[in-house]
């Protein structure tokens, strides 16, 4: 996959702004959410970059984030495709999409 087809499929994935994403990773919901390994989770972690990653200008995104940027596409396309039953406002399954920039209740 190419640069800018990356690019374009990040951007459709994550839907949440770099401050709807940064003040979101502040709350309990979103650190307790997802697999942890030891302390901070996997989900957490990434959104953390992801924020890096929407800060930082097309033309300076680096070989390593653009294999982040697909790997937050992949996850994204996999999760969205176990959207549970119901109401999802206040699930796991939608915090741990939102942990990787992707809150799937918003609102385009």
């Amino acid at each position: 996959m190419d640069r800018e087809q990356t690019q374009r499929e990040f951007d459709d994935a994550v839907n949440m702004t770099p401050k709807e994403l940064s003040d979101w990773l502040e709350t309990e919901d979103s650190k307790n959410s997802g697999q942890h390994k030891g302390g901070e989770s996997i989900g957490h972690e990434s959104g953390r970059r992801i924020v890096k990653l929407l800060r930082t200008k097309k033309a300076d995104l680096t070989d390593d984030d653009h294999a982040h940027m697909r790997k937050v596409v992949g996850y994204v396309h996999r999760h969205l495709a176990q959207r549970p039953s119901g109401d999802v406002r206040e699930t796991t399954w939608r915090y741990s999409l939102m942990n990787w920039g992707h809150d799937p209740v918003k609102k385009k």
